[in-house]
């Protein structure tokens, strides 16, 4: 199979192959300002190598791109099939990936990195059953769309990473709980009960990060959240991730949501439900109440129409 490039991806690999030790990638911005930082190539290298050995890539296997080569996600699927000697195709990122596939090859997509937003446009694509293995990033996966991968038979994992640890150091397969460490990585807990990734093979060495977890061994993990957004009402710390979760089925599919907080007189703080569905919405909070108890249900519903994301697609989460 040809390599199929787009200038973008052209662009990234003559920086790759030029003489500085680090390329420029740009942080998503979801915990912050969006930023320019150094990656050294020698970390990008050993993040790739820990992906091609747990997926057992090699110069046969086929890695497509349906993601900009502007962001972390894009670059290290370049490096990856650079490092593995595999055949890669890139294509605009859009949300129809894969529509202008020839579906006549017969060759099977090795591994394929999405974000949420593209799923539907995987599923109906007619590519489902030549994708031996599917990740998703950049911003959390609905209960929904999780089900509708596991049906459609994708192998398929949701990822666990930054840019600044060139992607992702675990792996979620879909159906599970758990993330499990990549080859080269492990992880504790620091007094706040955040996560610790250590690394033998990237110069961080060790990386104190702001997600709340669950630790099950030094191998695997649970996510819980972001310490920057857990509420403290009245001593009690809710977890917005985690009530999101739990009432997510009682959205309609395509609604956006989040619970965030705003001052209380009584609690200090306390939580908010904020959505872009109109309409009633009594019923909405009492199921949401039965759902995850009354102390930690938000107290009350802000409708916005214009919930603002970062630009991949997280959710830009505001206090009231």
């Amino acid at each position: 199979m040809e390599t199929i490039l787009t200038p973008e991806a052209e662009k990234f690999i003559e920086e790759w192959n030029s003489p500085p030790p680090y390329v420029i990638a740009r942080t998503s911005g979801s915990t912050g300002t969006p930023k320019e930082i150094q990656l050294q190539k020698t970390d990008m290298r050993a993040s790739a190598k820990a992906t091609i050995k747990f997926f057992g890539l090699h110069s046969g296997s086929w890695l497509h791109l349906p993601l900009s080569p502007d962001y972390i996600a894009g670059k290290m699927q370049i490096v990856r099939a650079l490092e593995s000697g595999a055949a890669l195709t890139v294509e605009e990122a859009s949300n129809r990936p894969l529509s202008d596939l020839s579906l006549n090859s017969g060759r099977r997509i090795s591994l394929l990195p999405v974000v949420p937003s593209q799923v539907s446009g995987v599923l109906s694509s007619g590519f489902a059953d030549r994708i031996d293995n599917m990740i998703i990033g950049g911003a959390p996966l609905a209960p929904v769309d999780e089900q509708r991968i596991i049906g459609s038979g994708i192998p398929s994992f949701a990822t666990y990473g930054m840019t600044e640890t060139c992607s992702h150091v675990a792996l979620r397969r879909l159906g599970s709980e758990c993330f499990s460490a990549l080859p080269g990585f492990s992880f504790s807990t620091d007094p706040r009960g955040c996560l610790v990734i250590s690394s033998e093979t990237m110069s961080f060495g060790r990386l104190v990060t702001n997600d709340i977890v669950e630790l099950d061994s030094p191998q695997t993990f649970r996510w819980r959240g972001r310490i920057d957004n857990v509420i403290n009402s009245g001593g009690l710390k809710i977890s917005p991730e985690e009530i999101e979760k739990k009432i997510a089925r009682l959205f309609p599919d395509g609604t956006s949501f989040y619970i965030t907080s705003r001052p209380s007189d009584r609690w200090g703080e306390e939580a908010v439900l904020v959505t872009d569905m109109p309409g009633p919405t009594d019923n909405l909070m009492a199921m949401i109440e039965a759902e995850v108890g009354h102390l930690r249900a938000p107290k009350a519903l802000i409708f916005d129409p214009y919930i603002q994301r970062t630009s991949s697609k997280k959710i830009i989460r505001r206090k009231f």
